[in-house]
């Protein structure tokens, strides 16, 4: 038999033996401090569900080997969070998972010794595993704790704040205080301006969604949208685009589901917000300028496009805006010449004069340069160009 087959016996035997070690865990937890002291009811049955759910991990952990060992399930460091708000003192907290390391080792010995495995399990890199493992998860319960009871999170809305930056670090805690689904749809939305929060409120009573919002020092808001089921979404990004403010700066992400897509359509919606401006473009989509919003993060390509690209035809008499106009229904139209012209309200020679002038301006087919040339007029349509200039560069996201 080998390690590993000797491991997941010595497993097996122990979760034979889970209702016995979990009653003698809790009477030894109950001794050190009577925990119907606290006034909190839910702290009490969350420390009898605790004790169930830190042995389910002690034991995953002593299977799998430390490497591959689970995280720490969401529910402990949410009852040392409990233990904090009912002013539970963190030693007690402690001595409660020491007693309990101590008692679950005696157990593991115990049962490889009567099962005759001592000799098919190396004991000391088992124990060592589960000595990492259970450091692991102290280091975690601490921080929770004293991020509960230091006092910094005075207000609902800064705890709220806490919890979205840290799930979004894609920290397992407990998310039920937001009173927001992470399982349903999202999209992600990043606004600015005067009574922005309130306008996401009102934008999501009017697609009838459930919203989330955090407000940023920075004078941002970060929200989502949440709805149970996918919806048509080319009638919902219209009804947003009709609902929002002109005055105000909004960028959406595109939908997605469960918490990743949670993660992914906030952060779609914060790559494209420095597209937003107010007026006409005070609503973008992520999904309309995904390219543009890139080249936006990164200094480098965005100084590159506007030298390679812009700065030769803004050398025309008019600054390069007749060409442009030209470019954009070009590109607009598939790059179909009669469309073009159609559109445009001129013949189609004249398009194809001006196409062969962009050219021999820039010193390359268009065809060979098409994705880079149409990414470096939406920037130009879209955004300040001031900002991506080197004395002012585009700062990526933080993470």
């Amino acid at each position: 038999m080998g390690s590993t087959s000797a491991r997941r016996e010595l497993c097996e035997r122990l979760r034979s033996r889970g209702s016995e070690i979990e009653a003698a865990i809790g009477t030894r937890i109950y001794a050190l401090a009577d925990p119907a002291e606290a006034a909190d009811p839910d702290y009490v049955n969350g420390l009898r569900n605790s004790m169930s759910t830190a042995l389910r991990y002690g034991l995953a952990a002593l299977e799998s080997g430390e490497a591959l060992s689970p995280r720490v399930p969401p529910a402990l460091p949410a009852q040392a969070r409990a233990a904090a708000r009912n002013g539970v003192s963190l030693e007690t907290v402690l001595r409660r998972y020491f007693a309990g390391y101590t008692l679950l080792v005696d157990y593991v010995v115990d049962e490889a010794e009567s099962g005759g495995l001592l000799g098919k399990v190396a004991l000391r890199d088992l124990l060592r595993d589960q000595g990492v493992v259970f450091e692991r998860l102290i280091a975690e319960v601490i921080g929770d704790y004293l991020r509960e009871a230091s006092g910094r999170l005075i207000s609902t809305e800064q705890r709220r704040a806490e919890r979205v930056r840290r799930l979004l670090a894609g920290e397992l805690i407990d998310s039920s205080d937001l009173c927001y689904e992470l399982d349903d749809w999202h999209i992600g939305a990043v606004a600015a301006g005067s009574g922005a929060a309130a306008a996401l409120e009102n934008l999501a009573s009017a697609l009838d969604r459930r919203p989330l919002l955090v407000r940023r020092d920075d004078g941002t808001v970060w929200g989502w949208l949440g709805c149970r089921h996918q919806v048509d979404q080319d009638e919902t990004y219209e009804q947003i685009a009709a609902e929002w403010p002109e005055e105000m700066r909004l960028a959406v992400g595109e939908p997605a589901e469960g918490p990743a897509g949670w993660r992914l359509s906030h952060r779609q919606a914060r790559m494209a917000f420095p597209l937003a401006q107010p007026g006409r473009a005070s609503m973008i989509r992520y999904g309309e300028v995904a390219l543009a919003a890139s080249v936006l993060q990164d200094d480098l390509l965005s100084s590159s496009l506007r030298q390679l690209y812009l700065d030769p035809l803004a050398e025309e008499r008019d600054g390069g805006r007749c060409l442009r106009e030209t470019l954009r229904a070009y590109f607009a139209a598939e790059r179909n010449v009669s469309s073009t012209a159609a559109a445009l309200g001129v013949v189609r020679p004249t398009v194809a004069k001006r196409l062969e002038k962009v050219e021999a301006t820039l010193g390359r087919a268009i065809r060979d340069c098409a994705a880079e040339l149409e990414a470096a007029l939406q920037l130009h349509e879209m955004a300040d160009l001031a900002s991506l200039s080197p004395a002012a560069p585009a700062r990526p996201l933080a993470a």
